[in-house]
């Protein structure tokens, strides 16, 4: 029973090491499209037919809060515009260009 445990936990060493990831990692599932938009618009506070001025609206006002010179932190910003990002590439192809 020892040398099972000690396997193991060899393996999950060794994957770990070798892909960055623990095993239980991959057991997880990925957050789908409409699950990111969700939380996107969550974060940015925008309705669900939000257009792109205010999405972009929503964005600057959220990063004025948690930028590094106001308190917040950079990890706080790059997730500001990664909710931007995807909302905005979600939109229809006529309203992503205005």
């Amino acid at each position: 029973m020892i040398r099972f445990i000690v396997i193991a936990a060899v393996l999950c060493l060794a994957c770990r090491w070798i892909f960055g990831r623990w095993p239980w990692d991959y057991l997880s599932a990925k957050p789908t499209r409409s699950q990111t938009e969700f939380r996107a618009r969550k974060l940015l506070g925008v309705p669900a037919d939000a257009d792109r001025a205010q999405i972009i609206e929503a964005h600057k006002r959220l990063v004025r809060q948690v930028h590094p010179d106001m308190g917040g932190t950079s990890a706080q910003v790059h997730e500001a515009n990664a909710a931007r990002d995807a909302l905005i590439a979600s939109l229809p192809e006529s309203e992503k260009s205005l």
